[in-house]
């Protein structure tokens, strides 16, 4: 019984954090615009109350994460306009991988026998992928963002991958992604108006979040074909899933 209840806390608690992001319009607070006009304000309340200010950020990651709740892109780029890129990726990377392990463990513990007993024909796909290739098939959903980011987190629970597998492979696989949209919230930081967005730096910064799904797929690609050349010529052996 207390299993349940802590299941159920667990889940209550959830919901009233997610109810409340959405009933109090804080998303409002999640876009360009309203990065743009609160910066000087931000800016100013870091340089007057900067461990607060570090504190804030990396609570308020952590809490998208772990909640699936959009806006992450934004707080990343929020992030690079207010703080240096070493200190915004550095609590973007270790938030980021808290609040994915936080979701990881909701799921499992939740969601893992239910779903696995009543969808075991659907979910065959995704435990064979973790069987066959354990890192490296959590490593490729990764890099190639086929799916948003908080399935994964979802998805990944309900296998048999262990935390601290998840967690390794997480950090690894997304610090390019976090790095190039902190990269290119340091430029939004030091854009005059809206119009600078065309910037040489801003541009870059969109090509490189663009492109690097297609770049990171083909070296996939290229990874895998190796791999399997070389395990059929018995050089190595397989990756353990857990």
């Amino acid at each position: 019984m207390t299993k349940r209840y802590v299941k159920l806390l667990i889940f209550l608690g959830a919901a009233l954090l997610i109810s409340s992001f959405f009933a109090f319009d804080l998303q409002q607070f999640l876009s360009l615009d309203a990065l743009r006009a609160r910066h000087t304000v931000y800016q100013q309340f870091y340089e007057q109350n900067q461990l607060l200010a570090l504190s804030v950020y990396f609570l308020a990651i952590f809490l998208l994460t772990a909640l699936s709740i959009p806006g992450l892109a934004m707080l990343m780029l929020a992030g690079g306009a207010l703080f240096d890129f070493s200190a915004a990726l550095l609590i973007v990377s270790f938030a980021d991988v808290l609040g994915s392990a936080a979701a990881f463990l909701t799921s499992r513990h939740l969601f893992r026998n239910g779903l696995q007993s009543r969808h075991c024909d659907r979910l065959r796909i995704v435990n064979q992928g973790v069987e066959r290739e354990g890192a490296l098939y959590l490593l490729s959903m990764r890099l190639m963002p086929l799916f948003p980011c908080f399935l994964i987190n979802l998805l990944m629970g309900l296998t048999k991958l262990r935390l601290t597998t998840f967690c390794w492979v997480t950090q690894l696989g997304k610090l390019p992604h976090n790095a190039i949209y902190v990269n290119a919230g340091t430029q939004v930081g030091q854009m005059e108006s809206l119009r600078e967005i065309i910037s040489p730096g801003m541009i870059v910064s969109f090509i490189l979040i663009g492109t690097f799904p297609l770049i990171a797929k083909k070296g996939l690609i290229w990874y895998r074909k190796n791999r399997t050349n070389r395990l059929l010529n018995g050089k190595i052996g397989p990756l353990a899933s857990e």
